[in-house]
């Protein structure tokens, strides 16, 4: 295997990037600007000093607490409960909601050995249990275990003098019906609204 299949690999084995997409990675940088490429090697090899969870909310950041955290404008009431870090950045990113965040670390899962002590729920209950917060968001995603998760929360939230929601989930804008999965079709009849 030479260096440019080894490469290859090693971008083959990251999220979303197949081995043909891996071998144009590959491939463009080698042809790329040899500033860019050192500049971009000290960048990936940094990346886990520099990058760490906020201790207050879980999300990526160079700072602590993350500049969330810290942003005095933001809503102190609310609390967006999310499964994992980059869910902050998507939710921040649509200019929708002004609350504060709290990241999991994943979502109750038995197969594969996580139950609710390897999840950042401790933390959550300590951070309502101050009395400011007036609204949980449950924002976990419409699977078996996101769904099961926001149930557990819910249930460890019951007792404190807060507001639980969850995201609605349904179809999705533009979509076609006849394109819909049945679990999808499900969750919009379950969720729909009143128009008048």
């Amino acid at each position: 295997m030479n260096a440019l299949d080894e490469v290859t690999e090693s971008f083959s084995r990251l999220p979303g990037i197949g081995r043909k997409s891996a071998s144009r990675i590959a491939n463009h940088l080698l042809r790329a600007d040899p500033a860019f490429m050192q500049r971009f090697a000290r960048q990936i090899a940094s990346l886990q000093q520099r990058i760490r969870p906020c201790s207050v909310c879980g999300a990526w950041t160079e700072t602590d607490p993350c500049p969330i955290c810290v942003d005095a404008t933001r809503d102190r009431g609310t609390i967006c409960v999310v499964e994992q870090p980059q869910d902050v950045a998507t939710i921040d990113g649509s200019h929708e909601y002004h609350g504060l965040f709290h990241v999991l670390g994943g979502v109750i899962a038995p197969l594969e050995g996580v139950g609710p002590d390897q999840l950042r729920i401790a933390s959550l209950l300590e951070r309502v249990k101050g009395g400011q917060v007036k609204e949980v968001i449950l924002a976990t995603n419409p699977t078996v275990e996101g769904d099961t998760t926001a149930l557990y929360v819910q249930k460890v939230l019951e007792n404190e003098h807060c507001e639980v929601t969850r995201l609605a989930s349904g179809l999705p804008a533009g979509g076609d019906l006849e394109y819909t999965d049945k679990v999808t079709l499900a969750r919009s009849f379950r969720n729909r609204m009143k128009l008048s």
